[in-house]
């Protein structure tokens, strides 16, 4: 998709050549961010941004929280949202400080939401929560039970207006009377490692780590 033919809504127009429209790109960043942060208006008119997990499966993003949450409720009743979803991949150091800057993938959505009101549809979305943020946890652990379902709240948004905006790469604007042998100069790659796990002190000590978090850590490190 070119930027010609994305919503205005969602179009990159600061540093455009940064923006991402392809839906590609969009779900490969949905789908290695483990927190988005939803926005909307609250019932007194204000706005208000809730960081939530998300779960993107084919042309929808999952939400899910509590069934006593006014937000997600007001966002399932047909209010407009928008959602962000930002990975940190580096810090840019430049000569100036003005030019410091850090390399990022991010993704913004809009749309409206709809409240998953089917219960097969909430369970499935509830292990693909699950399933994506450690796979084969699903299998190991207890499933919701009626009563969990009833007080969950999952919403639907459809990916329609969506962009991605990626910045990487070197500090840039490198004037020619910057002193570059003065000042270190470059990217501090940033990534995710997962420590030791720690088991529940409830638990006894010869219970031994689940297939699926041992698989998840050593995949990691």
């Amino acid at each position: 998709m070119t930027s010609e033919q994305v919503p205005e809504s969602v179009r990159i127009h600061r540093i455009p050549e940064r923006g991402r429209y392809d839906r590609a790109d969009i779900d490969a960043i949905l789908d290695a961010s483990v927190v988005c942060h939803l926005a909307g208006i609250d019932a007194d008119g204000r706005p208000l941004v809730i960081p939530m997990q998300h779960a993107r499966v084919g042309d929808v993003v999952y939400l899910h929280g509590s069934a006593a949450s006014r937000h997600l409720r007001r966002a399932g009743a047909g209010a407009e949202v928008s959602l962000a979803v930002t990975i940190l991949d580096g810090l840019v150091l430049a000569h100036r400080l003005f030019n410091h800057s850090v390399n990022y993938r991010s993704v913004v959505l809009r749309g409206v939401a709809e409240a998953v009101e089917d219960d097969a549809e909430k369970l499935a979305a509830l292990e693909a929560f699950t399933e994506r943020l450690l796979p084969g946890r699903w299998a190991e652990a207890t499933a919701p039970d009626a009563q969990e379902l009833k007080a969950t709240t999952v919403l639907r948004l459809p990916i329609t207006e969506a962009a991605a905006k990626v910045r990487e790469g070197w500090p840039g604007h490198v004037d020619e009377e910057d002193d570059l042998t003065s000042t270190w100069v470059g990217v501090v790659p940033i990534r995710e490692t997962p420590g030791e796990p720690l088991a529940h002190p409830d638990i006894p000590a010869d219970v031994p780590l689940s297939p699926a978090v041992a698989a998840w850590v050593a995949a990691r490190r």
